[in-house]
């Protein structure tokens, strides 16, 4: 597992208590209607909506936001046309940084990016720059509080998983991204309590990252996941769980 597990599950848990409510609105809602644009608005028909509507209910978004957010996507209600860019660079220490964004305004967008890159002493690179040392892949978090940790690893992978590291009392789990769906439903059935769930990408070769080293890091990917147009930020840093919890508080 990459250290962008270890850290987009601590940013998971801090956004569901310390983030702006309006901006983590307008992301999901963007993302419910990219959703809803491309697969139709009904979620039983579609994957990526019911992970964005998920994504809603984590937040505690008011259901008609959330079916304003649909009814943009379907055409129901009219809006700014957005538009899905990905943007992939290198950050401070060599660290590889895939960064997915929706917009309306590409040329915005794209200068914002860069410019937060160049000042924290990385740079943006070409289409395909760093995508090739990452695999999309499905991955949940169990929080297995009150349960055997190694246990739900071992059921996950009994229920389809291709892998699952402990890490603490947290689960990561990585699946295939057409059994995400299959895996985290069968999890809950189970009784084990998901944190998150959703199509991510993980790295082949990571960085390894003291305390040090690290904050530089970590600060551009704050920098990064607080744009408004930014929906996921990717890295493969890897710093030892330790060190993450005591600069994470600090970044």
């Amino acid at each position: 597992m990459s250290g962008h597990s270890k850290w987009s599950s601590i940013k998971h848990k801090k956004a569901l208590t310390d983030a702006k409510k309006g901006q983590q609105f307008t992301k999901v809602a963007r993302e419910i209607t990219i959703a809803a644009r491309e697969g139709g608005g009904n979620p039983e028909g579609n994957y990526r909506l019911r992970l964005a509507m998920e994504k809603a209910r984590d937040v505690n978004m008011p259901q008609e936001s959330v079916k304003r957010a649909i009814q943009r996507g379907t055409g129901e209600l009219g809006g700014a046309a957005l538009e899905e860019l990905r943007f992939e660079g290198y950050g401070p220490h060599g660290v590889a940084i895939i960064v997915d964004t929706l917009t309306d305004n590409r040329n915005r967008t794209s200068g914002d990016i860069r410019n937060l890159f160049s000042r924290a002493g990385g740079n943006l690179g070409t289409t395909g720059s760093v995508a090739w040392m990452f695999t999309r892949q499905g991955q949940i978090v169990i929080d297995a509080n009150g349960r055997d940790p190694d246990e739900a690893g071992l059921d996950a992978i009994d229920l389809g998983a291709n892998d699952a590291r402990v890490d603490g009392k947290t689960v990561d789990v990585v699946t295939d991204p057409a059994k995400l769906e299959g895996v985290q439903q069968s999890l809950k059935k189970k009784g084990y309590k998901i944190d998150s769930a959703e199509v991510t990408m993980n790295a082949s070769q990571v960085v390894s990252l003291d305390e040090a080293r690290a904050p530089s890091v970590l600060r551009l990917l704050d920098a990064l996941e607080e744009h408004d147009d930014v929906q996921s930020v990717y890295s493969n840093i890897d710093v030892p769980a330790d060190v993450m919890e005591r600069i994470s508080e600090r970044v």
